[in-house]
């Protein structure tokens, strides 16, 4: 589509290019049996020069077709001092006048003369009309557009004939005042005449149906034109935009995606659109495939905001693998605390909490929010204990159970909590975590005493029904071995009282 300046450019270029091919024609007259010769009317007592006048202006017209305009102009000047003049010399004189300064390329002052003539009263409506037809395109050629389009309107609408370069300059008048609804039933009619239509008729319609807000009439134009001119990228281009601006963004996705597989998009802003398109309709992670492509090709510049979009592409993916190496390489160029919480987080999804927490530490060195980042890592080092067997409670004690991989992970994790300031927004979240990691332990060893008082319990049993069993089995005879470590307790709390009794 057209800029409205270069549109303006070519549309001026145009009309002063007609101008200056024959549209302002003046008839001249050489002598007054001439003009009484005219097929315009029959001659009138009116229409004819007296001798002193005839021989002035036939010098004039001498010096016109010696193309001494200037000279001719003193002369037409002396003939307008004869008096008594008739209004079929004046209106000839200044049709002389108006030609002169044309020629002179002084428009402003043969527009004046043009008005004289037909303001004179000596031309036959034909000829009124005609030098109308003249006036209108003078003024358009001198950068009067509106006024210069408004009298033209009026000859055609009157009934003057309208011949295509007539439509097409007043079409172009309207244009170039910044009229675009004056323009548009000239600009059909432009459009309708035109065999063959040229790229210029549908270019214009366009031009037009864009600026007048009018969607539904510029896609026809447009479909149009992309049949006419398919390899055209930049009908597609308006054709897409003109969908995404319609609603219909699907749509508007499915035609540049289908310029992009057809290898009809190369700048960086069209790839660009591409992944954005992508992205916006949740497909990250083709996205980051066509960016990172396209980052290797160099279609795609490779700087440090593209590779923050591209591992944001990849790990809204959940493809952290891959958007790993592109944080480092992006955080270890820029220094930015948010890349390198970005690599932590990426690191923590992966399992790597030792990383993740080297990642983590950098950031808040660099500035980084000390509670989110502290609370991350106490939910790796928390979900990294929680992979670790579960303890056993038979046969170990406190202090061992203390030293299992998974209790000590899990104490490491409560003293990421703990690190948390109090004054972070994650702050009443820390506490929860902590609250709960210590209930946990608790739980743990809870679950640790009750399975042990119920082993103890029934050793206890086993181990009175074996005092009990003396008398018939010759002595005390303990068949499960595993009850012998509650034994001693055991004796602690009944035998001695047997004893003592």
């Amino acid at each position: 589509m057209k800029t409205k300046s270069s549109f303006k450019h070519f549309l001026t270029t145009s009309m002063l290019a007609m101008a200056m091919t024959g549209a302002l024609s003046v008839s001249l007259v050489s002598d007054a049996n001439a003009q009484r010769n005219s097929s315009d009317a029959a001659p009138s007592e009116g229409r004819q020069f007296s001798s002193k006048a005839g021989a002035v202006v036939n010098e004039a017209l001498t010096l016109i077709n010696s193309n001494q305009h200037s000279a001719a102009l003193s002369k037409l000047n002396e003939a307008l001092s004869i008096n008594p003049l008739n209004a079929y010399e004046r209106a000839t004189i200044y049709q002389m006048q108006g030609a002169s300064y044309y020629e002179l390329n002084q428009y402003g002052p043969a527009i004046s003369a043009f008005e004289n003539s037909i303001n004179s009263g000596g031309l036959l409506p034909n000829e009124a009309d005609s030098l109308r037809v003249n006036v209108a395109q003078l003024l358009i050629a001198n950068g009067q557009y509106a006024d210069g389009a408004q009298r033209l309107e009026n000859y055609l609408n009157n009934g003057g004939q309208q011949k295509p370069q007539y439509v097409e300059m007043l079409t172009q008048a309207w244009v170039q005042s910044d009229n675009y609804s004056r323009a548009l039933p000239w600009a059909k009619k432009w459009f309708d005449q035109a065999s063959p239509k040229e790229r210029k008729h549908f270019d214009l319609l366009n031009f037009l149906y864009n600026n007048l807000g009018q969607p539904g009439k510029q896609a026809d134009i447009v479909k149009q034109m992309i049949n006419r001119w398919p390899e055209d990228k930049t009908l597609w281009d308006a054709w897409a935009s003109m969908l995404a601006n319609g609603g219909r963004e699907q749509e508007a996705f499915e035609v540049t995606k289908m310029l992009y597989l057809g290898g009809a998009l190369n700048s960086e802003s069209d790839l660009m659109k591409v992944v954005q398109y992508y992205s916006f309709y949740d497909m990250p992670f083709q996205a980051a495939q066509i960016l990172e492509q396209e980052m290797n090709s160099g279609r795609i510049a490779q700087s440090s905001e593209k590779l923050v979009q591209l591992s944001d592409l990849f790990r809204q993916a959940r493809e952290y693998k891959r958007a790993i190496p592109i944080l480092e390489k992006a955080a270890s160029a820029s220094s930015n605390n948010k890349l390198y919480a970005d690599l932590g987080e990426a690191l923590y999804n992966e399992g790597q909490c030792v990383k993740a927490e080297n990642a983590f530490k950098k950031a808040i060195d660099l500035g980084f929010d000390a509670g989110k980042a502290w609370m991350l890592i106490g939910t790796c080092r928390y979900e990294s204990a929680q992979a670790e067997e579960r303890p056993s409670c038979k046969g170990t004690t406190q202090e061992m159970r203390d030293q299992t991989p998974r209790a000590v992970k899990r104490d490491r994790a409560l003293a990421a909590f703990q690190n948390v300031p109090a004054s972070s927004r994650e702050g009443g979240n820390s506490k929860k975590w902590m609250s709960f990691i210590k209930a946990e332990a608790q739980a743990v060893e809870n679950r640790c005493e009750f399975e042990l008082s119920t082993e103890r319990e029934l050793c206890f049993i086993k181990i009175k029904q074996a005092y009990d069993a003396e008398i018939f089995t010759g002595g005390f005879k303990l068949e499960d071995q595993n009850c012998e470590q509650f034994l001693e307790k055991y004796d602690s709390i009944y035998r001695v009282k047997v004893g003592e009794d």
